[in-house]
């Protein structure tokens, strides 16, 4: 009796648990249906590796909903439409744009919901449209990776080059660069005396093209100086004598209209009579040459000059 009473109570035991459990299910399946959900649609022009039905779905960081199902545009098999369970108070607008994130290094995908900015209107169904589609945008992850058969490209150029860079003649070429600049080094260091002395005669030379220069530099400013003051006083008596010139040439034009009338006849009666009286002048002149000559033929016999010598008898 007392072994069949021990089945008895874990028996019943056993169906308490049970039923607690039923119960406890039963709670949680009301507690999810009188939950509220808003279903929507994200419309993708990109492959959606690593995303999957149960899928997170985040508003700003924060989790609103999950992934309900996935499959490929039926006009379009490039795109993939993706239906998404959101909480009802998800504030789901017009302007709210969804990209696909990674999550940390686990390498799986979720959608990431950001907008909605708050003058904008929700988005609701329409008769159109029952099921409201959120716009997508290119997610950073797509970006990168339809970039990078060009970032391998490029690496792959850069190798190459690299390779030819470090070819065995250009290394060669580089060693015996660096055989010389040794070289030429070592000569340095042999005639650093002679460098050092061509240094202080290369300084004493600037300081003297130093003084060179300020002794030009003085001289100039003198020079413009002087040429500026013997231009001034040069200036100032050349107007004075264009001023007098102007004076006498006013008073020339003055005494020839005031005497016009004299000049004009001068000029009609008095140059008439010049060429009578020059030829009268002429005769007198050669008449004196001639009396002239006479007398210094006869000024020897008037004064007593080179008389004949006496003759004595010998």
């Amino acid at each position: 009796m007392e072994t069949r009473a021990h089945h008895v109570l874990i028996g019943a035991f056993t169906i308490g648990v049970f039923l607690l459990a039923l119960g406890f299910v039963l709670w949680m399946s009301k507690m999810g249906s009188d939950r509220s959900y808003h279903e929507y649609e994200i419309v993708f022009s990109e492959a959606v590796t690593g995303l999957s039905v149960g899928g997170l779905v985040q508003y700003n960081g924060i989790k609103v909903g999950e992934v309900s199902a996935l499959r490929l545009a039926p006009d379009d098999p490039r795109k993939v439409i993706a239906r998404v369970r959101l909480d009802a108070n998800a504030p789901v607008r017009e302007d709210t744009r969804a990209k696909l994130g990674l999550q940390g290094v686990t390498g799986l995908a979720f959608i990431q919901l950001s907008g909605g900015a708050p003058g904008s209107p929700a988005l609701v169904p329409t008769p159109a449209q029952p099921v409201p589609r959120i716009p997508s945008e290119t997610s950073a992850l797509s970006k990168l990776l339809a970039s990078g058969t060009d970032v391998v490209t490029s690496v792959n150029d850069i190798l190459v080059r690299v390779s030819e860079i470090l070819s065995p003649e250009n290394v060669r070429r580089v060693g015996d660069t660096l055989e010389h600049i040794n070289q030429l080094t070592a000569t340095l260091a042999d005639q650093r005396d002679d460098i050092g002395h061509a240094i202080r005669q290369l300084g004493e030379a600037t300081a003297q093209i130093k003084q060179v220069l300020t002794s030009i530099n003085a001289m100039a400013d003198s020079t413009n100086v002087l040429v500026r003051e013997d231009v001034h006083h040069l200036l100032a008596s050349m107007q004075k004598a264009l001023v007098a010139i102007d004076k006498v040439a006013n008073s020339t034009d003055a005494l020839i209209d005031g005497n016009r009338g004299a000049i004009d006849r001068f000029a009609n009666q008095g140059l008439r009579q010049v060429g009578p009286t020059l030829s009268e002048l002429n005769e007198t002149l050669r008449s004196l040459k001639q009396l002239s000559d006479k007398l210094g033929a006869s000024d020897s016999l008037l004064l007593g000059r080179d008389q004949p010598k006496e003759y004595k008898p010998q």
